[in-house]
């Protein structure tokens, strides 16, 4: 198969789809549900926003699933790049509805203001879906760690490792969690989104 190429099950999935089967719908959506859902929460941090925006999702799907183009990666990351638009739609009506509510009618926001607060919920979503996609032995490490406050020594003995694996096991999370951060704003796609499941 072609680099380029994408999953078998994404073009049979977009042939499906295409076709009108509601049944495709319907794995697309027990298969992608939940990433779409906690995407958008940690984004809107609201669970009524987080439900829509799933709803406007799949509903989109549903009405163009012609615009998913798989040589620009992944269905996976297709769906995910629509919640992030979604979302970042939703959040700044919100933050602009909710400015003018408390300055006044016709008042909006700083744009500059606006958009940082888009950057920190879309890094603190991918950060979030980076740290429950990460292996176990790293979250796990990663939760003695910061969570538990145990140190590097502590964290080796709770798991039952060398000082060295846990320190290594520490240091690729924070790596990985690192990233975050450096990833541009448009087309929210997590490390993983494109490779084959």
């Amino acid at each position: 198969m072609a680099k380029d190429a994408p999953p078998r099950w994404d073009r049979r999935m977009q042939q499906r789809l295409a076709r009108g089967e509601a049944a495709a719908l319907g794995e697309l959506y027990d298969r992608f549900a939940s990433l779409v859902h906690s995407q958008a929460h940690r984004m809107l941090d609201d669970q009524e926003a987080a439900d829509l925006v799933t709803r406007e999702v799949f509903a989109q799907i549903w009405e163009d699933p012609g615009a998913y183009d798989p040589k620009q990666g992944s269905m996976r990351s297709w769906v995910a790049r629509l919640t992030h638009r979604r979302s970042v739609q939703r959040l700044r009506r919100a933050e602009t509805s909710a400015y003018a509510e408390e300055h006044g009618e016709g008042a909006v926001p700083d744009p500059e203001e606006l958009e940082r607060r888009v950057r920190s919920a879309t890094a603190a979503a991918r950060a979030d879906y980076i740290f429950s996609s990460m292996p176990a032995p790293l979250r796990r490490a990663l939760e003695l760690a910061y969570v538990h406050r145990r140190d590097y020594r502590q964290t080796a003995a709770d798991l039952g490792v060398t000082e060295d694996e846990a320190r290594r096991r520490l240091r690729l999370g924070l790596q990985l969690l690192s990233t975050a951060n450096a990833r541009p704003l448009d087309g929210f796609s997590p490390p993983g989104y494109g490779r084959v499941r």
